[in-house]
């Protein structure tokens, strides 16, 4: 049974920066891809970042130039620098796997304080 956990969330005020960490049981190679997803009070949960088995990386528009995805191979962690964060950055943010099927954690909290 693959499982992500993720950590690193909490209470910021805007200006500020959180690292969050996603750590898998398994390889992160065994994927296609990894990706963060965010979700807001009342809204759908949306795609931040994606890092691809061969290291392509994209971002949401309203991410980029603030948040940085990375990943560390021998740990099978993989992270997400926000900086210069923006109170509608708050929301739980998932962080995901999978190739035909996907794997989810079970989300860390971030507010961002105005």
């Amino acid at each position: 049974q693959v499982q992500l956990v993720e950590s690193g969330g909490g209470l910021v005020q805007a200006g500020g920066s959180l690292r969050l960490s996603c750590a898998i049981s398994t390889s992160i190679f065994s994927f296609n891809a990894m990706r963060w997803h965010r979700q807001a009070p009342g809204k759908q949960r949306e795609l931040v970042a994606t890092i691809t088995r061969e290291g392509i990386i994209n971002y949401a528009d309203s991410v980029k130039g603030r948040f940085t995805i990375s990943r560390d191979n021998a740990r099978n962690t993989v992270y997400l620098q926000m900086n210069s964060l923006k109170p509608e950055d708050t929301g739980v943010y998932y962080c995901n796997a999978g190739n035909s099927y996907q794997y989810w954690g079970q989300g860390t909290q971030v507010t961002v304080s105005a």
